[in-house]
């Protein structure tokens, strides 16, 4: 689990001794909005013994396109399988850093793993169980569906800190049917109708969801309303918990799952992909992309897609 957050201008690398040249890179206000952001994580810490576990990020070489993000995933998994660990960031100008750090804390935000009061329960603990007893995490697509499942269930807590059990639980399951369907190959741009695909996946989902947590002592109501939320998570909705649901999604989709989406699906799935992901963001939810660190290439797709969806379409040729 992220513990400490530790910020240095110059390099940190393990050669180093970091702590000679970490010096304030924080505003007050800035280190403030970080800790309401990702609370539980020590923001801007000092730097701690050597010998600490840390996952290191040059500032640089986050910015740059070429970023191999799985080798980071996997540096932090191993982490994160061994207990608390550091985030260092290095590199960093004090212009910059605050923007940096958010960005690198979205990424890395499935390893806090905060909890609301209404999920500081013994019966959210046995649900985190089940959940994780569904995925087989040595299969890489199964592994990237667990760690979308649980970085949506943290950008639900940050849209909304006082998320109900019900639209918690809901995050967490709510892609369970790709265990089923897609779990060796990915199926969903052969699909003819993609909508259609996408509500039986969410009909399928929560069949099994409810399945799942029937024997964990949630409240009836509760079950049913999980299940609700599953089913209909594919489409937009006047329901505040489904929206809140879509939002964490997308979002979810757009900060840790775009790039390998793009290498897997290539443009011409990710660019419809975008175009359907956009248009479940509540404008409050969308406003957060321009801090959300995208590969180049969907980033010209999100700000292209107005555009695309505005323009007039073309006049139909007169025999």
């Amino acid at each position: 689990m992220l513990k400490r957050l530790i910020l240095v201008a110059g390099s940190c690398s393990s050669s180093d001794d970091p702590s000679v040249r970490q010096t304030p890179l924080l505003s007050p206000s800035d280190k403030a909005e970080l800790s309401r952001e990702f609370p539980g994580v020590e923001i801007d810490a000092p730097a701690p013994p050597r010998g600490e576990p840390r996952a290191v990020i040059d500032a640089r070489a986050w910015r740059a396109s070429g970023l191999d993000l799985w080798a980071l995933d996997t540096h932090l998994h191993a982490l994160d399988a061994r207990g608390h660990f550091d985030l260092w960031i290095g590199g960093l100008e004090r212009d910059g850093a605050a923007w940096t750090a958010y960005e690198v804390l979205t990424r890395c935000q499935r390893f806090i793993r905060r909890r609301n009061l209404a999920s500081a329960s013994a019966v959210f603990a046995r649900l985190l169980g089940r959940h994780r007893e569904l995925y087989d995490l040595d299969r890489p697509l199964v592994r990237a569906d667990y760690d979308h499942a649980v970085d949506v269930w943290q950008w639900m807590l940050r849209l909304d800190p006082r998320a109900s059990v019900a639209a918690q639980a809901a995050a967490l399951f709510h892609d369970v049917e790709r265990l089923v369907s897609e779990a060796n190959v990915r199926i969903e741009h052969r699909a003819a109708d993609y909508q259609a695909f996408k509500d039986e996946h969410a009909r399928r989902g929560a069949a099994l969801t409810r399945s799942a947590l029937a024997d964990l002592g949630l409240a009836p109501e509760v079950l049913e309303r999980v299940g609700a939320l599953v089913a209909s998570h594919e489409r937009p909705g006047d329901d505040a918990e489904l929206a809140l649901l879509n939002d964490a999604d997308a979002l979810s989709f757009f900060s840790l799952n775009s790039g390998g989406f793009l290498d897997y699906y290539g443009p011409e799935h990710t660019r419809a992909k975008v175009a359907y992901t956009l248009r479940r963001l509540r404008p409050e939810a969308r406003a957060r992309l321009p801090r959300i660190r995208c590969r180049p290439e969907v980033e010209a797709m999100i700000l292209d897609e107005p555009r695309r969806t505005s323009a007039p379409a073309p006049a139909e040729t007169q025999a």
